[in-house]
């Protein structure tokens, strides 16, 4: 029987000026699933991840995490996470194999940072300074370094913002792989193809609240069901298609 990973029971964040972005959330995630949370901007998506990760703290409801109570022990929950962000920063004049090494020091782990750097297909730029790096690069090796633990959950805002079509279908394959080594995914996009290709499970928010909740494919059903219709065209290659036959499936440094 699949296991609950991370549960969230009539969860809310009110902030001192009134604002409630988060309103009466409840969720599960199941081990090994890659979970997305969909909904335009301010509805609560980040906010929700960030008290998920005891970034911010709960207004009212529960959170649980591996049977831990995120607000109870918040450091036990922080062992067992890995988190990509938006925005991902590290000092620039520090090599990437070093930050590796720190970062799995704070944890108490020993680093490998050529086999992490492998793993995101950075293995060539080991001694380069973080400033060096492009941004696709950045993200790949900002998931390198939340992985250097080896987390269950791992956590990815808006991973692929900004990037290329190459840049942004290596990092989806990351994401499999990152499931397949036995993790948990949980993401946000504003990308919809990207959260269909991807997620096994989406949750829909809008203003602070979980407006819908089900594989990508059965809430599609559902609204054909309901009477939607649009202008059928049946396209056997798009833009990105022909933009990735013409430029290569490789990385570009």
């Amino acid at each position: 029987m699949a296991q609950t990973v991370l549960s969230l029971t009539d969860v809310t964040k009110r902030y001192e000026n009134g604002t409630e972005a988060v309103r009466g959330v409840s969720l599960d995630v199941i081990e090994g699933e890659i979970f997305g949370i969909l909904g335009p901007n301010g509805a609560g998506k980040t906010t929700t991840l960030e008290m998920i990760e005891t970034l911010q703290t709960i207004t009212s409801g529960t959170i649980t995490l591996l049977g831990i109570n995120v607000a109870d022990d918040p450091l036990a929950v922080k062992k067992l996470i890995g988190v990509q962000p938006q925005t991902p920063g590290f000092q620039d004049k520090t090599r990437l194999s070093e930050v590796l090494e720190l970062f799995a020091a704070a944890y108490g782990v020993k680093a490998d940072p050529m086999k992490s750097l492998s793993e995101v297909g950075l293995a060539d730029k080991a001694r380069c300074f973080v400033e060096e790096l492009s941004g696709g690069q950045r993200q790949r090796f900002s998931i390198a370094v939340a992985l250097v633990h080896q987390p269950r959950i791992f956590f990815m805002d808006e991973p692929t913002t900004g990037l290329d079509p190459q840049a942004r279908r290596n990092l989806w394959e990351l994401m499999r792989e990152v499931r397949r080594r036995g993790a948990t995914v949980i993401l946000t996009t504003h990308y919809m193809d990207e959260a269909r290709l991807l997620c096994d499970r989406v949750a829909i928010m809008d203003t602070g609240k979980i407006i819908a909740l089900d594989a990508p494919a059965n809430l599609i059903a559902a609204l054909l069901m309901r009477g939607f219709k649009k202008e059928q065209q049946v396209e056997e290659a798009n833009l990105e298609d022909v933009f990735i036959d013409l430029t290569g499936k490789e990385l570009r440094d």
